[in-house]
């Protein structure tokens, strides 16, 4: 097996979704040449309460420990051979998307590739769904996967457009993508405004970024759409045209009053069948730097 200076953390808590998530981090992994961590994450504020009601404690911990390390490096032996990819394992107890950032820290991940169920009702709009609280603390780009049914590789790639959020890091990182896995990349844009010269605006921006993306020799495509319902409007364009993976940029969506008030790129997270990978911008003094300057 070949010597890996990456890493890909993705966090297992045997849920049909985190082996789902598992089978599509096999080609990120390679894209990448990283090896794969496996965390599992044992939630103190669940487990605590629990065993405080039983004597022994210690004994209980351990005994739950060595259960779940026997399961994970099960899951790992069947991924290596799987996958051809090697995979090592961790238990860790804490809340569930410090432990993910703060071990995604210490390994220097270049991807945290997990399952989602996403959020619904009352506990999306007030304190948001692990998945959202680990894209805020991670200090790499994570992919999310709510789905059930995914293709292999990655054909089509759905770049969203915002002319007021753009970086270079988005556009950089679809071609890098794109590039890797022979995919296209479908450009979208969608205003809520009929605004003449903010739609000038984003043309153009759109007409710029297609360019690039082409003379880099990727596939490229853009579609313009008006619309209210902006997370909407990039799911289904997704669907209609069956991507592989949806790539946002999270800056200031991100910040906590967003938990309360909800956002495009959250609902994305939220509510899209298709894989979604989230990227935080480097911080610069002007934020909305465009790819093409």
């Amino acid at each position: 097996m070949p010597e890996y200076n990456n890493h890909i953390l993705v966090p297992i808590d045997f849920s049909e979704q985190s082996i789902i998530a598992l089978k599509q981090s096999y080609n990120i992994a390679r894209f990448s040449k990283s090896a794969i961590t496996l965390v599992h994450v044992i939630d103190e504020d669940i487990i605590n309460p629990i065993i405080s009601l039983f004597s022994g404690k210690n004994d209980i911990e351990e005994h739950m420990s060595d259960d779940i390390n026997k399961k994970l490096r099960q899951l790992a032996d069947e991924t290596e051979k799987e996958g051809h990819i090697k995979v090592d394992t961790l238990i860790v107890k804490g809340k569930i998307y410090e432990e993910i950032a703060r071990v995604a820290s210490e390994l220097k991940a270049v991807f945290i590739i997990m399952g989602t169920n996403g959020a619904v009702g009352f506990k999306k709009k007030f304190i948001g769904s692990n998945a959202l609280r680990v894209i805020h603390e991670a200090p790499c780009p994570v992919i999310t996967i709510k789905g059930k049914e995914h293709h292999q590789g990655c054909r089509v790639i759905v770049l969203p457009l915002d002319v007021s959020r753009e970086t270079k890091e988005k556009v950089s990182k679809a071609i890098e993508l794109a590039s890797f896995f022979g995919s296209s990349i479908k450009i979208v844009t969608v205003s809520d405004t009929e605004d003449e010269f903010i739609l000038n605006k984003l043309k153009r921006q759109m007409s710029q970024v297609k360019q690039f993306i082409s003379e880099a020799g990727i596939p490229a495509t853009a579609d313009f759409i008006i619309g209210d319902d902006i997370s909407k409007a990039v799911t289904d364009f997704a669907k209609k045209h069956d991507a592989d993976l949806i790539l946002i940029m999270t800056q200031q969506e991100m910040i906590w009053k967003e938990y309360f008030m909800g956002s495009a790129p959250q609902e994305i997270i939220n509510t899209s069948e298709i894989p979604v990978l989230s990227i935080r911008p480097i911080e610069r003094k002007n934020m909305t730097e465009y790819v093409i300057s």
